[in-house]
């Protein structure tokens, strides 16, 4: 006897309140973007530059007891890790601290290293600073500017590959999926003010690829449907592949978020904002993989017939599998 989380036959109709949840996208949309440019992000120190210090020591690195000593000086963030190498031995053990820039000054004064020298001394007193090196804002401005493109250069060759794949109306709803995942993500992280820095980045990529996947396996399923029953209305034969392909979302977004959420609770401070926006734009894209992509094309409007070659379609490589 299997064991069904989800009914095999499902008849949900996705798009009986397609104008509600249509306005509750934009809404919240309209809400992230503003959150960005008004509340701003709290960049980590990939973006808003400061210093990385190697330490050393005869004595076992501890983290949480690092953490601990520096916390009380207010140096904002604060991220503390081991480094581990083969080729360290028994007595060598190393860990690197990196301090975010304090407001109004390029780069973490000597006094705020002589402070944080002096707190872990109490702690550990055979450490030593093996080297300091400071990043300024210039290239941590060029880094902004990298990941901005990063993202922009992923969604525009998401489309093109949709288009190609099927029609152009599928990769507009696509790509807005995407901008919508993308969006809400960056205004969450606007709101809680949760650390944003190259990690994010990554969680954001990671976002658009999962999200993508889940779209593009249910407009799979429509263009097979959309073979088959070639008289039948759009929205039923939508709702019909969308609930075909249910049991399948539900339990990919399901499994997965198990181990985030694992990842989360005892994942720790270093990896808390990429799990968090990991999990947050799953959820998300979910969402707009069942709703803002399919309200989209719906709106738009497909090609019935794909016996017939249509030349503006973008579908002369509709048959080749990826």
């Amino acid at each position: 006897m299997r064991l069904r989380l989800v009914p095999q036959d499902t008849a949900y109709d996705f798009f009986r309140y397609r104008k509600i949840t249509s306005g509750i996208s934009i809404v919240a949309v309209i809400l992230s973007l503003v959150a960005w440019m008004v509340m701003g992000l709290n960049f980590g120190i990939d973006f808003s530059g400061g210093t990385t210090i190697r330490s050393e020591s005869t004595q076992a690195v501890d983290v949480g007891a690092y953490r601990a000593a520096i916390d009380p000086l207010g140096l904002g963030d604060v991220r503390i890790t081991e480094v581990f190498d083969p080729s360290f031995g028994d007595d060598k053990n190393v860990a690197m601290i990196r301090l975010q820039a304090q407001e109004g000054v390029e780069s973490v004064t000597a006094e705020t290293i002589e402070d944080v020298r002096t707190a872990l001394l109490a702690l550990d007193p055979e450490l030593q600073f093996a080297s300091v090196e400071s990043v300024g804002p210039k290239v941590s401005g060029e880094l902004v500017k990298s990941a901005v493109i990063a993202v922009a250069v992923a969604m525009v060759l998401i489309m093109f590959y949709i288009w190609l794949r099927f029609e152009w109306q599928f990769a507009i709803g696509a790509v807005a999926a995407l901008f919508h995942d993308v969006i809400l993500a960056i205004g969450i992280f606007a709101v809680l003010q949760i650390r944003f820095d190259l990690a994010t980045i990554a969680a954001l990529l990671t976002i658009i690829g999962y999200s993508i996947n889940d779209t593009v396996v249910i407009f799979d399923r429509l263009r097979e449907n959309l073979r088959k029953f070639k008289t039948k209305p759009l929205v039923d034969v939508m709702n019909l592949s969308v609930n075909e392909t249910l049991a399948r979302t539900l339990m990919t977004s399901g499994t997965t978020l198990l181990a985030l959420i694992a990842l989360l609770v005892l994942g720790g401070d270093v990896i808390r904002g990429f799990v968090f926006a990991i999990t947050f734009g799953i959820v998300v894209g979910t969402y707009s993989s069942l709703y803002v992509a399919k309200n989209i094309v719906l709106q738009l409007g497909v090609k019935r017939d794909w016996s017939k070659p249509d030349a503006g379609a973008g579908t002369q490589f509709g048959d080749v599998d990826a």
